[in-house]
Formats: structure tokens, C-alpha cells, sequence
């Protein structure tokens, strides 16, 4: 059987025909750069991930690159100035950080996450330091509370490297400062915070109001039996969270509560009404759902199950708990990939910086438009990293789908846990799935030395990569030399140690050596189909040592 690792063609003939319109319609309009379809697709970008601001350029290296140049050309940082940055990684987050002249100081990742580890980040810190990049590597959430506590402790920049983690969730602190401001300190508030901000928000507004002047007959039976704290809560009705307007939702705990009319039986409508409830879930919400009958024949039931769910929701006043917010929102800046073959990615190359932050959000546009910020007058020496019209357009069309392919991964990501069982294989620490969203699925092979007579020893690693090759079934390592050991920064001063009276050595990082010599990646991707899994899973579990 023939498992590719990741099918590209397989992947754009998903939405095939969206993307042939879409492209279509770009070529037809006459305009292929800095256009309407850019716009569309930074707007609805920034939306998902939950930032202000989106600007989008030409690949995830010059999103890195850019963050860190407007801020040195803001006078945040300098040549010289150190950015704290995870050993396991691909070498683009480490080169955007030399190229701007900064010293990049590599922290070892834990060897059951592979991802960087907090406890080791405080030592690493010095008066030059500023900023902490990390890294959301395979589609694994990389945040964690330490690293937030220690950027505000040391007042320091956090970029996110977020290349290969669309869709991934962290679970925000009600304390982080980015919720102060938003009415109170109670954690309604931050609920609140999921309200949508953009340009939407005004006609979403106008629906919401226009929905509570005429409500339906079910709505102002359900309205007369909430308000007033009937129920011992606090009820708003038509209520803006995201795109979204929900009928009636309880704040102080995350309660949500949908009538739905008949429209709702439509199976295009179902399946909009099940993405909705997932992606409030993911949110941290609770949602109710009732028909209209259910109410009017028995609203004594319905009120009956409002207060039974209610009663097992935690009160979320005071700031207990916290909120699922997107990967590339939690820090000062991110950037992002889309390389062809990420959970999103374009017929190409691109990429895009998410950020909140104006100022920098202006510098990083001029950067990447040669450092004009007004045709023909530049303000800064910038270079041409511009996100095309048609790519822009393929990312728009597949961004509507990235939640759904996400799931379709995780199926795959749980099938592997659950059915891998063999003792050379050790599997990373399994994560909830709001946490990662599987870009890859690694795996470490474990005693990974393997006789090979006269020849010296191999990798245990490797003879497993051609094993599965002679099965049919596709793998790629990720990645076999680490920055640090790269021929590039051979020579570079932080690549070294420095010894009483002598020149120093390379650095030594046994945990991503070691990752870089036992990591290899499962196929994995949202075209798999059963057999196909089964398959890898079988021959994953049939290889031996031997």
C-alpha cells in the first residue's frame, strides 16, 4: 500500500475547485499585487488568529526577518542585543535573528514535549537580552505561564515563531496583561474579550440590534424567563463573540444559548451549526442548543436542564481559569508560513506577521514594500516581500477549511497514540487537542545505534525511515542537523563556549542532538484514509532491531 507522507495534490483537490475560482478570478481582474484579495485575506487572517493587525509578504522567513528589523528600526532593540530562542527548531527562526545583527541564545527543549523548556530560560537571560522567540514547532503549542511571568518579570519582547501551528489554542491566564482595559477585572471580562473588534463588528452590531427590536416568538418567551436574573444569572441576549452572534449568554460562566427555528434542520445549516459549537467550545464556552418547540410545549424542562448545566459551571468571577486564544495572538508579534505543505498553505511561497501592535504593524508593511510607507518616498531600506493576489486568494478560500483539515489530523494524531505500541518507538507527551494541531506527527526511535559491520554504526532512526520506505509508506526527518551544527554558524561567536585562556568550543546541546539523530515524522495529513493509517501503524509496530 502506498502511504505518501503528504500528498500535496491530494490536499488542493480538497477544495480544487474553489482554489481554480478563485485563482481564476484573480487573473481576470487585471490587479495582481497589493489588491483587494490581500486585504480580504489579512482581514479575515487577523480575525482568526484573533490580532488587529495582519500584514502579509512573501515567505515566513521575511515575516521573522521583519519583525525583528521594525523593531530594531523603532529603537526597541539593537545590533548586538539577545534574543532567547529554543536549539530545536528549523534554522529560519535562527537565521531571521543573525540577520538582523542580534545574538541568538539557544535554550534546550524538553526531551518529552520537544519543545523548549521553561525552566531553563531564566539562567539564560542577561541585561542584553530582549526578547523571548518561541517556537510552536510540529503544530505544538509552545506557551506556557513561566515564559509569560518571565517576559513580564524582564520586560521582554515574546515573538512567536508560529510557521507550523495555524489553529493551535493556549490557554491564556485571566491575568495577562493584554485583557487590562477591557471593563473590569472579573472574568466576564474576558469573555468579553472574545467580542469581534474588526470593521464586522459594526454590522454585526446593527444585526444583533435589529434581532432584539423583533424577536421571534420563542426568543421572547425564553427572554421573559432569563432576564431580570430569574434564574440566579446574569442573561445578555444577542450577544457578539467572534463572527458570531449568539441568542443569550451568560458571562459570568461561559454560558450560551441557542433557539433554533426551523432553518436549523437544513443539513448545510447543521453542519455550519456543529462548526460554530465546536469552535465556542474550543473558545471555552458551554452551548446550549433547544428548538423553538422544545421550548414553547415545555419551558419548564428547558429551564429545568438550563439550571442543572449551569449548576456545574464554575463561576468564573474573580479570575479563576483562563481563555483558548490562537497561537500568533499571545506575544508582541508572530510570523507565519504558508508554505505549501502547512496545515494552511498556498500554491507557493508566503507568509504573513500578526500582531497587535500599530506602530509596528506600519514599519513591518514599509519594510517589506521596499521601506516606503508613500509611493516613491522611503523611509526606511526595506526589500520587495510582497504576499501576491493570487496566493492570497488560495489562502482565503482554505482558510474556511483549516478548522475542519485540523480535525481531520487530530482522528489521525489519536489513532497513532492509541495503536503504536512498539518499544523502540517513544511518542511525544500527548496533548489536548486545542494544543496542537499536528503538522507533523514526530516520533523519537529510541537505542538508535544499529550495527552495520565494517561500516562503523548507524542510525536506528534511519533504518527505520527506509524500512517504512519498502513498505510504501513515506517519512522525513525533522531535522537531521540542528542549527547550531550547521557549516553557516560554524564560526559565530554564540556558537561557542569560552574557556579560562582559550578560545572556547561549539556548543554542546545533548537533548537537540539527540532529537536531530532519533526524530522522524509519521505520514500525516487530512486526506489519510483508515487503511492507509492502519497500514503505518502495523509496520511502525512491526520493525525490529535486528
Amino acid at each position: 500500500m502506498n502511504v505518501p507522507f503528504l500528498s500535496l495534490h491530494d490536499v488542493t483537490a480538497m477544495h480544487g475547485e474553489e482554489i481554480r475560482e478563485a485563482a481564476c478570478r484573480v487573473i481576470d481582474s487585471g490587479w495582481y499585487l497589493q489588491g483587494k484579495e490581500n486585504e480580504l485575506f489579512e482581514q479575515h487572517y487577523a480575525e482568526y488568529i484573533g490580532t488587529k493587525y495582519c500584514i502579509g509578504c512573501a515567505n515566513g522567513l521575511d515575516a521573522l526577518i521583519w519583525i525583528f528589523r521594525a523593531y530594531i528600526e523603532l529603537g526597541v532593540m539593537q545590533p548586538g542585543d539577545e534574543v532567547i530562542v529554543p536549539a530545536n527548531t528549523y534554522i529560519a527562526t535562527i537565521l531571521a535573528i543573525t540577520e538582523n545583527g542580534l545574538k541568538p541564545v539557544l535554550v534546550e527543549p524538553r526531551r518529552e514535549t520537544l519543545e523548549i523548556d521553561d525552566c531553563l530560560i531564566e539562567a539564560a537571560i542577561t541585561e542584553r537580552t530582549k526578547a523571548i522567540c518561541i517556537v510552536h514547532l510540529y503544530g505544538r503549542n509552545a506557551m506556557t505561564d513561566k515564559i509569560a511571568e518571565l517576559c513580564k518579570k524582564y520586560n521582554l519582547k515574546l515573538i512567536e515563531d508560529n510557521a507550523q501551528a495555524h489553529g493551535c489554542y493556549w490557554k491564556q491566564p485571566t491575568s495577562d496583561s493584554s485583557l487590562k482595559g477591557r471593563g473590569g477585572d472579573n472574568f466576564a471580562s474576558v469573555w468579553g474579550a472574545h467580542t469581534a473588534d474588526s470593521t464586522q463588528y459594526n454590522l454585526l452590531k446593527q444585526n444583533a440590534i435589529a434581532n432584539r427590536k423583533a424577536p421571534t416568538e420563542a426568543e421572547e418567551v425564553m427572554w421573559s424567563l432569563l432576564k431580570g436574573n430569574n434564574l440566579g444569572l446574569h442573561f445578555r441576549r444577542q450577544h457578539i463573540i467572534l463572527d458570531y452572534i449568539v441568542d443569550f449568554i451568560c458571562l459570568d460562566n461561559g454560558l450560551v444559548i441557542e433557539l433554533d427555528g426551523g432553518y436549523h434542520n437544513d443539513l448545510q445549516q447543521k453542519e455550519y451549526d456543529n462548526q460554530r459549537t465546536a469552535h465556542l467550545q474550543r473558545l471555552g464556552y458551554t452551548e446550549l442548543r433547544f428548538t423553538n418547540e422544545e421550548l414553547l410545549c415545555n419551558p419548564d424542562v428547558v429551564i429545568a436542564r438550563i439550571k442543572a448545566v449551569a449548576s456545574q459551571l464554575p463561576s468564573l468571577q474573580g479570575g479563576v481559569g483562563g481563555r483558548l486564544v490562537h497561537t500568533g495572538s499571545i506575544g508582541s508579534a508572530a510570523g507565519h508560513s504558508f508554505y505549501p505543505g502547512k496545515n494552511l498553505g498556498a500554491l507557493g511561497d508566503a507568509g504573513a506577521v500578526t500582531t497587535n501592535d500599530l506602530e509596528l504593524a506600519v514599519a513591518i508593511r514599509a519594510l517589506a514594500n521596499y521601506g516606503s510607507q508613500k509611493k516613491y518616498v522611503f523611509k526606511y531600506t526595506g526589500r520587495n516581500s510582497r504576499l501576491d493576489e493570487i496566493q492570497a486568494a488560495i489562502l482565503d478560500v482554505k482558510l474556511k477549511y483549516l478548522d475542519e483539515d485540523i480535525r481531520k489530523r487530530q482522528e489521525v494524531a489519536a489513532y497513532y497514540y492509541d495503536h503504536i505500541s512498539n518499544p523502540l518507538i517513544e511518542l511525544p507527551e500527548r496533548l489536548p487537542n486545542e494544543n496542537n494541531v499536528y503538522h507533523l506527527f514526530p516520533i523519537i526511535v529510541k537505542n538508535n545505534t544499529l550495527p552495520l559491520g565494517r561500516a562503523g554504526v548507524g542510525l536506528l532512526r534511519d533504518a527505520l525511515h527506509d524500512y517504512l520506505a519498502d513498505k510504501g509508506i513515506g517519512t522525513v526527518i525533522h531535522y537531521p542537523i540542528p542549527p547550531h551544527k550547521q557549516e553557516c554558524y560554524q564560526h559565530a561567536a554564540w556558537n561557542h563556549t569560552s574557556l579560562l585562556g582559550g578560545a572556547g568550543v561549539g556548543l554542546s546541546l545533548p537533548i537537540t542532538e539527540m532529537i536531530a539523530d532519533c526524530e522522524l515524522s509519521l505520514p500525516i495529513s487530512p486526506c489519510m484514509t483508515q487503511e492507509q493509517i492502519e497500514h503505518v501503524v502495523k509496520c511502525v509496530n512491526d520493525f525490529r532491531n535486528e
